[in-house]
């Protein structure tokens, strides 16, 4: 026996101040450890984790790709922007986010949810108050705040989603109540007061979220045919009434004036062929109004090829896939209706942004979730994303057999 393996259990029993033998860190996040942090990372969707932080890597890299074309066009004659200042500002909103997103993940379900109804208030607040203090930024108003603006609706997305899921699943412990109408006023305020700014994109996404919600609820078909047919009637209204919309679409159909950014993009989208040009070796992103924020997509394209553009939609629709199967042995209602808002948030507006990119749609001025720079909208998603990786959590010894019964606890 060594002299270490002799002394050890002698010095163990010296009293407080004896040396204590270093605790075994295979036993860490351990099946038996049972720390709060252990319980977290078996509870966990770690594949799901996984594939939020390979879009986030994917972004840091098409931002620094992106950054010199924006950063050449956003320059003046008394200020040179540095090559890579939005990389490293997006390197900073990442940390922020990832912060945000880690903290979020580990509350229990009903703090999540009492977290997103609280940030659903206070967010519609601010967004009442933008049009009365909020900062005009490219003919929009939608920003609030000094210094460090602050765009109220990309932080009510997440919430909106969890707090319409609750409303919803409200309605199995009482049927009389009135959630459709509610949800509906709900909705259509927020989609009025995001008309003013104008905000067209965020609108259609805010109505989409609806939509899907009250479709998994089990809206009556006839409804369903009744707010498509109602939703057609809006949008050619606002192509005839709606200035910014009459604009963006002609600009989509017809190839005229500075609203032709879509035709822009798709030149920059096919500019790399399969393969790409190689990083940093693009020449078309220098004509994009917006190439690190609604046109990255683009970006992407022509430097790394079609070919990354399509493992990046393979790696949303697998994000889509992970969440689904999650709650295919979810019992919970409100866990089913809050995750499925998050996630036709996460996919629907991943899907505007690549369907602009390819100029299947008009420019919405919407960014790519995880990849695009912004600071909202990146912290934004880091909160969505803690909502959906908290409501998926589940206990791995939990059986889960009885697909059901718990809906009527709410």
């Amino acid at each position: 026996m060594s002299d270490l393996a002799a002394t050890a259990p002698a010095a163990a029993q010296a009293g407080p101040r004896a040396y204590k033998l270093p605790r075994n860190l295979s036993r860490r996040l351990g099946r038996s450890d049972r720390s709060q942090l252990a319980i977290w990372f078996w509870e966990l969707d770690r594949v799901l984790l996984a594939l939020i932080m390979m879009l986030i890597a994917i972004g840091l890299i098409a931002v620094q790709a992106a950054s010199p074309a924006s950063a050449r066009r956003l320059s003046t004659a008394t200020e040179t922007l540095s090559p890579l200042y939005f990389f490293y500002r997006q390197l900073g909103w990442v940390i922020v986010s990832l912060g945000f997103m880690f903290v979020v993940s580990m509350l229990p379900k009903r703090e999540a949810r009492r977290l997103a109804i609280i940030m659903a208030c206070i967010c519609f607040v601010l967004l009442m108050l933008v049009p009365i203090m909020g900062n005009t930024v490219n003919g929009a108003k939608r920003w609030i705040g000094y210094g460090i603006g602050i765009q109220p609706s990309e932080f009510l997305k997440p919430a909106y989603a969890v707090t319409m899921g609750w409303i919803i699943s409200l309605r199995v412990k009482d049927p009389s109540l009135p959630v459709l109408k509610l949800s509906g006023a709900i909705t259509l305020c927020i989609a009025m007061l995001l008309m003013r700014q104008p905000d067209l994109g965020q609108t259609i996404m805010f109505i989409g979220i609806w939509f899907t919600l009250m479709l998994l609820a089990g809206l009556p078909m006839q409804v369903v045919a009744g707010g498509v047919g109602l939703g057609a009637v809006g949008m050619t209204a606002a192509y005839f009434f709606y200035p910014v919309a009459t604009q963006r679409i002609n600009g989509w159909l017809f190839g005229a004036g500075e609203y032709d950014h879509v035709m822009f993009a798709h030149k920059t989208l096919t500019g790399g062929g399969l393969i790409g040009t190689g990083p940093g070796l693009g020449t078309h992103k220098f004509n994009l109004p917006e190439a690190h924020t609604d046109y990255i997509f683009s970006v992407i394209g022509e430097e790394f090829g079609l070919l990354a553009c399509a493992a990046i939609a393979l790696v949303y629709f697998a994000i889509i896939v992970r969440i689904c199967m999650r709650l295919l042995e979810e019992r919970d209602l409100f866990t089913i209706m809050a995750v499925a808002g998050l996630t036709a948030q996460l996919g629907g507006q991943a899907f505007i942004n690549i369907a602009v990119n390819l100029q299947l749609f008009p420019s919405k001025g919407m960014t790519l979730p995880f990849i695009s720079y912004g600071g909202s909208s990146m912290i934004a998603l880091g909160i969505g994303a803690g909502l959906l990786l908290s409501l998926t959590r589940r206990n791995p010894f939990e059986d889960r057999t009885l697909l059901g019964q718990d809906w009527s606890r709410g």
